[in-house]
């Protein structure tokens, strides 16, 4: 067909169609629309997408490596700097520190007060020295009636080695003491004339002991120390002392395990004893061990031990021997670092006794003792120690002690029918007995560093004592208080002052009833006042080797008793000089 008969047709019909549209009514009507169901719209399920896809891929494109090159050339600068100069910094000089010194110094009552001390290396690791002292007073004390004057010379020797993996020593000493049983009870007891004139109150003591000590830093075996002493008086009593303790220290597992030994003996006589003429003779064996394991771990610390002694004593031909088993627990947790650590533990031991301690401790006891071991059953404890600042430590303490046989130091009864007419038998002396103690202790101590010049300190203790036969704890104080304080004012000026405080104690005392037409005496209890006492010092430094110092002792004058009847000097002045060198 033509092309333009199609054109043609076309255009016939559309024609057509318009004009019918046309003559049609324009009102359409209306018509009615059934619902057959309500729309419903719904949501497909939501899929989340992964952060960290997953590759289908069989084999993953693997990452190109990439190379870095830096072309670097030089470029041409005329910037010079400047030469650095350290800044200049104050020094002091150094002082120098001398092997040797000597002290002499004289005071009232007449005093004199020497020291020297020698020190010298005879290699890199051997080395000797030795120190003399000597401390003695003419004595002088208000409204005695008996000499009161004291010596005290002493000289040490020793000889070591200091090697890398060994260190020991070999010492020798020497020591003699005079001392007076000057404290008579006159206010209590009526003596005549002649009978003081005839009591002798000297008592002379000598002592001789040869030790040693040695130490390994590595090994099983830790440290051993040694000693022998002779002990003796110039009333023909005698006492020989030995001990041997070594120490291990090693680790099993990553735990520190330690074991102490010990085997001490102890033996002596006394020509007599005080109510009775007939010599009196002791001795005392122990062997024991300690040992415990230290558990530590962050801020806790445990030790955890045991002690096992055996003792066997012998008094007069009679002997007896026991077991003994004491604890050994520490702990310390640190609960704020170093600056708070609270602490507690329970000891015991077997403690050793002997005539040369007694006297070091109270040099009026009579040759008469009785000497045996105290049994220290249990030391239960509990503190909290630290810092308040960084210049100030404190430690406080409270602790329960049980002891059986402990040693309490009581004035010795004077009768006249002891038939006892040494120096020491007019109730001017002491003896020992002993009894099962408990004591409730709390302690406290400060001390403080407030700047390089200045030191203080401060500790106090009390207790609170319960005994089982004696009606009193003898001797023992409820109070002690001490403190210290130290500055040096300049270079060339230094000062310090100490007072303790020491609170009342019980003793038992002989008084006499009737004096015609027979004398009767019988014991009293009596209190001895607390007192304080208030020394101090200050020195002058003329050089690096030459110091000059003044020292004070009972400065405040206190006029009480250390013992029962025994009366200690007033105010004391002790002027001297300390010289520094060498060899």
């Amino acid at each position: 067909m033509k092309k333009s008969n199609i054109i043609t047709i076309v255009l016939v019909i559309i024609g057509i169609q318009f004009s019918f549209s046309q003559v049609k009514d324009e009102n359409i009507g209306s018509e009615v629309v059934n619902i057959v169901k309500p729309y419903t719209p719904t949501i497909s399920d939501a899929f989340k997408v992964k952060e960290t896809p997953v590759l289908e891929d069989e084999e993953e494109q693997k990452k190109e490596p990439i190379q870095y090159n830096i072309f670097s050339f030089p470029v041409a600068s005329t910037f010079t700097p400047a030469k650095g100069k350290a800044a200049g910094v104050d020094k002091t000089e150094k002082e120098k520190l001398y092997n040797n010194y000597a002290t002499l110094g004289f005071g009232n009552y007449p005093t004199i007060n020497a020291e020297l001390f020698i020190t010298q290396n005879l290699s890199r690791s051997n080395y000797v020295g030795g120190m003399l002292r000597h401390l003695s007073s003419q004595g002088g004390i208000k409204d005695l009636v008996l000499d009161d004057k004291y010596y005290n010379t002493s000289l040490d020797v020793t000889y070591g080695v200091r090697e890398r993996d060994l260190s020991w020593n070999v010492d020798l000493g020497v020591k003699n003491q005079i001392y007076n049983w000057y404290g008579l009870p006159t206010e209590t007891i009526v003596f005549d004339d002649a009978t003081i004139n005839s009591i002798d109150s000297k008592q002379s003591y000598n002592t001789i002991a040869l030790g040693g000590k040695m130490t390994l830093k590595d090994g099983l075996f830790n440290e051993a120390s040694m000693q022998f002493k002779r002990f003796s008086d110039g009333l023909n009593s005698g006492e020989n002392r030995f001990f041997i303790k070594p120490n291990f220290d090693f680790e099993v597992m990553n735990q520190k395990i330690k074991a102490d030994f010990v085997v001490d003996y102890v033996g002596g006589s006394f020509e007599r004893m005080l109510n009775i003429d007939s010599e009196l003779k002791y001795s005392t064996i122990i062997a024991g061990m300690k040992p415990s394991i230290l558990y530590q771990q962050d801020d806790l610390s445990v030790q955890i031990g045991a002690g096992v002694f055996y003792a066997t004593a012998k008094i007069n031909g009679e002997s007896d021997g026991k077991i003994f088993i004491y604890p050994n627990v520490k702990a310390s947790y640190k609960l704020v670092g170093d600056i708070l650590v609270a602490y507690a533990g329970a000891e015991g031991n077997l403690q050793q006794n002997s005539y040369a301690d007694f006297v070091e401790e109270n040099a009026f006891v009579s040759p008469t003792l009785l000497v045996a071991p105290t049994d220290n059953k249990y030391d239960i404890y509990a503190g909290l120690k630290g810092k308040l600042a960084n210049s100030v430590a404190f430690n406080v303490r409270a602790s329960y002690l049980n002891q059986d046989d402990k040693a309490l130091f009581v004035s010795n009864e004077y009768n006249p029918t002891f038939a006892n007419t040494e120096g020491y038998a007019y109730g001017n002396s002491f003896g020992v007995v002993y009894d099962n103690i408990t004591t409730l202790s709390l302690f406290g101590e400060l001390k403080a560093d407030f700047s390089k010049n200045v030191t203080f300190g401060i500790n106090g203790t009390y207790n609170n004592y319960s005994s089982d036969t004696q009606a009193e704890a003898w001797n023992l104080p409820q109070l002690k208080v001490g403190t210290t304080v130290d500055f040096d004012i300049n270079e060339k000026w230094y000062a310090g002052a100490n007072v303790f405080f020491v609170g009342e104690r019980k003793d038992l005392i002989t008084k006499q009833e009737l004096i015609f037409p027979v004398p009767s005496f019988v014991q009293e209890t009596v209190t001895l006042d607390s007192y304080f006492d208030l020394n101090a010092h200050v020195g002058y430094k003329y050089n690096a080797r030459l110091t000059a110092f003044l020292k004070g002792n009972n400065l405040a004058n206190q006029q009480y008793n250390r013992w029962a009847n025994f009366p200690v000097q007033g105010i004391q002045v002790l002027l001297g000089a300390n010289y520094k060198f060498d060899f």
